[in-house]
């Protein structure tokens, strides 16, 4: 009998742009906290490819472009205070992405062992997996204060998957998930509805995917192809 490529599994996840919809509180926290100074409110469509730079370029960008100066310290200040009132409500808009949850359940079923891989500070991440209900499914929360370097480094893939396998993957949506891929010569999914500034056919994954379902039989065949 043939075991199931998904028994033991390592599957890590991005947090932000992968798993949940996490940009409209986001941007709620980015616009409370530049009203302060008057800015004007910043559409989501915006920011929506930035979200993954984190909450200082995000910042940065906000007065950028409404032609706004604005000192590093007075920026330091910005970053605590968007921190503060994002964790207050830090699902108050976010959800889990069509489909997500469905397939972490068919995962595993099957056997496999799921983890997060963020840049998320883990504070958050938790907060978050916690406030949405997805946190029993993964065995591991690695935000970049749990490894000793963050991704795209390799390090932390393999803080997330600890001692899973054979079958390795990281899912993702940006650069920063593809080259960690590359850097852990492991498969690295990317999801087309995350947030990335680069188009995601050209962010050099071993496969791109439009819908989570599509997920199991995209890694059945990667794994399958090594």
């Amino acid at each position: 009998m043939m075991t199931d490529c998904f028994q033991g599994a390592g599957i890590a996840f991005d947090l932000d742009g992968t798993l949940v919809d996490t940009a409209p509180d986001l941007v709620r926290a980015l616009n409370e906290v530049v009203a302060a100074d008057g800015l004007e409110n910043v559409a989501l469509n915006d920011v929506r490819a930035m979200v993954g730079r984190g909450a200082r370029v995000l910042i940065e960008r906000a007065y950028a472009a409404q032609r706004r100066k604005i000192e590093s310290d007075a920026v330091d200040q910005r970053v605590a205070d968007f921190i503060s009132v994002y964790k207050s409500g830090i699902a108050n808009l976010s959800r889990p992405f069509d489909a997500a949850v469905e397939v972490l359940e068919i995962l595993k079923a099957r056997g496999s062992r799921l983890s997060i891989c963020t840049n998320k500070p883990s504070e958050l991440a938790d907060a978050l997996l916690e406030a949405l209900e997805l946190t029993d499914y993964f065995e591991r929360i690695i935000g970049p204060d749990r490894t000793q370097a963050k991704k795209p480094d390799a390090a932390h893939f393999w803080s997330a998957v600890g001692n899973a396998g054979p079958n390795l993957a990281l899912i993702g949506d940006s650069i920063t998930d593809a080259e960690c891929g590359q850097a852990a010569g492991i498969p690295c999914v990317i999801l087309t509805h995350g947030y990335s500034e680069i188009p995601h056919q050209a962010l050099g994954a071993d496969a791109v995917i439009d819908d989570f379902r599509s997920l199991p039989d995209t890694l059945e065949k990667l794994w399958q192809d090594r």
